[in-house]
């Protein structure tokens, strides 16, 4: 796992830029531990800029107990990442396909709730005259 590079997709996912270092710590051991998928990608990551170093390069900053990314840090973690291309396949919309408007959703419901009370009258008459 890129170390430099974590922190700065952490920093990044918080409001204003900026984490505590319990939780900054807290984050990097949940990533650390989450498989080998994190590590190659904070690799190829990395490897997009090898000179990488957080604190000299200002990407970084130290405040009241915790760590800020600067606007330059988003800028260089904008270059890190991967971008597709035009032979890549955009991902197929998941959401669930809108009804028509001519087709009435409630309709069967409905005549379930019709159905029912006669059911239920039938199964009320002939246990009384069972009974």
């Amino acid at each position: 796992m890129n170390f430099q590079v974590t922190v700065l997709k952490i920093l990044v996912s918080y409001p204003n830029g900026f984490a505590s270092m319990p939780a900054l710590k807290r984050d990097m051991a949940i990533l650390a531990t989450s498989g080998p998928d994190w590590a190659a990608r904070t690799k190829r990551m990395g490897a997009r800029v090898p000179e990488l170093d957080l604190f000299t390069q200002q990407l970084v900053e130290r405040l009241n107990g915790g760590r800020r990314i600067t606007d330059k840090g988003r800028a260089v973690l904008e270059l890190m990442e991967p971008r597709p291309t035009a032979n890549q396949v955009q991902p197929e919309d998941t959401r669930a396909p809108e009804l028509s408007p001519q087709v009435p959703a409630v309709s069967l419901p409905v005549e379930l709730r019709r159905r029912e009370p006669e059911r239920l009258g039938r199964r009320r008459c002939s246990r009384v005259t069972d009974g």
